[in-house]
């Protein structure tokens, strides 16, 4: 993952002495430059405090994050469920596997880390959120996250998830389940939405 970029003098500084950057930032930069909507729907981090900053310099127009579609949805929605029903989620276990192109970008290690970042970063809200159940210091979870490449599925997602959570007289309660999702049809009104609301504010 690349540290943070926090000031526009740091960044520009990068590009002009040919430090290696990714792609998704550098497209980012020249959007910003050409003045150009940029939209970004994949959880790497290309949106450093830097890049902001920049953007609000050139009065230019960035939006998005993870598109959060499958999985990442519903694990949002489960430990929020189960947290806020009072029971203290203790450890959740992802497993995905596809075949589009998705998939074999997250077979590399870079891309898979920022994904589970993304993935992460759902449960660490909802557990910041409840410090009864999570006192300061008592706010680690076990939490896993596998992806795997497999062409034969195609654009058919497949996900395993298991939430456990600990209960009333040192019970574990755990929740599991099987999802199948055809992941660019989730994500294609997402990227249409986002077109057409970056085109209304390109505008206003």
């Amino acid at each position: 993952m690349l540290p943070e970029i926090d000031t526009v003098e740091d960044l520009e500084s990068r590009i002009k002495n040919n430090v290696p950057l990714p792609a998704s930032l550098l497209y980012c930069i020249a959007a910003i430059e050409e003045g150009i909507v940029y939209l970004n729907g994949s959880p790497q981090n290309t949106f450093h405090p830097a890049v902001v900053e920049y953007a609000r310099q050139k009065g230019a127009l960035i939006a998005g994050s993870d598109f959060k579609s499958g999985q990442t949805r519903y694990k949002t929605i489960m430990s929020d469920f189960l947290i806020g029903a009072g029971l203290r989620l203790a450890s959740v276990v992802s497993y995905n596997h596809l075949g589009n192109n998705d998939g074999k970008n997250l077979s590399e290690d870079k891309c898979f880390q920022s994904k589970k970042i993304s993935k992460g970063g759902v449960l660490d809200d909802a557990i910041k959120a409840n410090k009864v159940l999570y006192p300061s210091g008592q706010d680690h979870i076990d939490h896993e996250v596998v992806i795997k490449y497999v062409p034969f599925v195609g654009d058919s997602k497949r996900a395993l998830d298991e939430y456990s959570s600990q209960i009333f007289m040192s019970g574990v309660h755990t929740i599991s389940s099987y999802n199948i999702c055809e992941d660019s049809l989730l994500a294609v009104p997402i990227m249409i939405d986002m077109i057409i609301l970056g085109e209304v504010f390109s505008r206003i």
